[in-house]
């Protein structure tokens, strides 16, 4: 039994109960992500240090440069690496001042939750919002110079925003713990 496709880039032969796969131009016409253990530690040496060079990360994973670029070009291609960020120490730029700020929507339309996630998307302070289950509509991690600065951005930025019901703000004394890091 032979098969062949018409644009002749898959063949598949069977003899004597035995089928093999004969892929021409594999690597451009399909894109197989096998993720293993690997990609994993990979993954994790990147979130810890991104600016690693391909050389160090080949040195500690046992692999050829060639192979640690590759396998990096592979998990961006996939989308397993969003992107590279910077972690910006936030005592040094004047913004330490952090507040989770709970926020309820007068209605849950969708209308007002379309027109509440555009409108809090283009303010700066807020560096996340998370839309959330339970007594309060939304989540945001808020950050600030200080307490005074937390008032302006309520009074100027989020009460203007139409739909919100009420807020309830939650402000940080100590961080204890924080990490982008994904755990494997």
């Amino acid at each position: 039994m032979i098969l062949e496709n018409k644009t002749n880039l898959c063949y598949i032969y069977s003899l004597n109960n035995t089928i093999r796969f004969v892929f021409k131009h594999f690597n451009e016409i399909f894109s197989i992500m096998i993720f293993d253990t690997t990609d994993k530690k990979l993954l994790e040496y990147l979130q810890k240090d991104s600016k690693q060079t391909n050389k160090e990360l080949s040195n500690k994973l046992g692999l050829s440069v060639t192979a640690v670029y590759e396998r990096i070009k592979k998990l961006e291609k996939e989308g397993y690496i969003d992107s590279y960020i910077a972690v910006v120490n936030k005592k040094k730029v004047d913004r330490n001042f952090v507040v989770f700020c709970h926020v309820k929507l007068i209605q849950h339309s969708q209308e007002f939750v379309v027109s509440f996630e555009r409108e809090v998307k283009r303010i700066d302070e807020v560096l996340e919002c998370y839309h959330l289950s339970g007594d309060y509509d939304y989540l945001l991690k808020v950050i600030v110079k200080d307490i005074a600065a937390f008032r302006e951005f309520m009074v100027k930025k989020l009460t203007s925003i139409n739909h919100i019901g009420s807020t309830h703000s939650m402000f940080v004394i100590n961080e204890v713990k924080y990490s982008n890091a994904i755990n494997f």
